[in-house]
This record gives C-alpha cells, sequence and structure tokens, in this order.
C-alpha cells in the first residue's frame, strides 16, 4: 500500500513538473512552428546554454527542453536578452585550410576588434561549407569558435558561449564556390 502511494506522488510530481515546465517555459522547437521530437534511446546529457537569439535553453536528461526564463509574451515565446551580431570573420581570411590556427594578423584584428566593441559578453559561433562530413564540419567550426574565443579572453573579453554549428546554419545554399566561401565563417554576437 505504501509503495503505490509513493508511485502515486512520484507520477503526480511529475506530471506538476511538466505541466509548470510548459506554462513557464515552451520549448524552443515549438516557437519555430515544429513538433518536439524525442528519439528513442538518445541520449541526452542535462545542460544550460545561450543561443545565439540570446535565449538561454536547458535540456533534461529524457530530452525535454525549456527556456531559462520565466518571462513570456502572451504568444508564449519567451522574453530574451537579444544579442546583435557584431562581427563576422571569414573563415578564408583568418584559417588556413582544414586549419584552426589564426596567423599573428588575424590575432592582432580580433585582439582590436575585441578590445574596441565594448560589449559585456560575448558567443562565438563557428560555421563551414558542405564539403565534408557532419561530423568534420561541426569539429572544425567547434575548433575554429574556440581559436576567436582563446583570442578574446587574452584581452580580457567575457566568452559566454562557444558553439559549433558546421555546415548546419549556411547563410547562403552551397551551390557554387563563392557562396561556401560565404559559409565558411566565425560569427561574433555581443550581448549586452
Amino acid at each position: 500500500m505504501i509503495e503505490l502511494r509513493l508511485k502515486g506522488a512520484l507520477l503526480l510530481f511529475a506530471a506538476l513538473v511538466a505541466l509548470a515546465g510548459g506554462l513557464l517555459a515552451p520549448a524552443h522547437a515549438q516557437d519555430a512552428g515544429t513538433q518536439q521530437r524525442t528519439v528513442i534511446g538518445e541520449r541526452y546529457i542535462p545542460t544550460i546554454w545561450v543561443d545565439p537569439d540570446g535565449c538561454e535553453h536547458w535540456v533534461m536528461d529524457d530530452g525535454a527542453e525549456g527556456y531559462m526564463t520565466p518571462h513570456v509574451r502572451r504568444d508564449g515565446t519567451p522574453v530574451c536578452r537579444r544579442g546583435n551580431l557584431c562581427g563576422t570573420m571569414p573563415s578564408d581570411q583568418f584559417f588556413a585550410t582544414d586549419s584552426y590556427r589564426i596567423n599573428a594578423a588575424g590575432q592582432q584584428r580580433l585582439a582590436e576588434f575585441f578590445r574596441t566593441t565594448g560589449a559585456s559578453g560575448y558567443i562565438v559561433t563557428g560555421h563551414t561549407d558542405s564539403r565534408a562530413s557532419d561530423a568534420y564540419n561541426l569539429r572544425l567550426s567547434k575548433n575554429r569558435a574556440n581559436s576567436v574565443a582563446r583570442v578574446g579572453r587574452a584581452t580580457g573579453a567575457r566568452i559566454v558561449e562557444i558553439r559549433g554549428y558546421g555546415e548546419r546554419d549556411p547563410r547562403v545554399p552551397n551551390t557554387s564556390a563563392a557562396n561556401m566561401a560565404q559559409n565558411r565563417r566565425v560569427e561574433i554576437i555581443c550581448v549586452n
């Protein structure tokens, strides 16, 4: 009997947590007009992160996801600290092919950027074209974003988040050499 009450209490608690999470912070995928998906067998790591749109997100180990802010608009979308794209580094000018090392001239330009921008924090995101595998592009974009963040930290800048998107967020379609060059970039988002 006690075991049944305990199970019932746990189920009620889980339902209340899910209900509160839905009322306070709808999932980002639902805001974008898509359905939230659950992949059976996929491993989720509980974490909190800041997206380039300035919204702080959370995800639980069961894949449930939401926003950190309890401040929402009437339609349920969160009110976030919007960052603005304050710098784009064309990767071809700062990195050699298949490399994430920044040359000395590039480091000087970046250091000057971080010293003069004056934001309270920065989100650094790396992007690639679609020529290599997805896993390779994710790793390269994250390594390049980390290299830029190291230069920023060396100047005293507060790096809030480092993200590698690989080929998943192209600026333009990867249909020509000129378009692919535009997609190879590191973006710096200023958070105020």
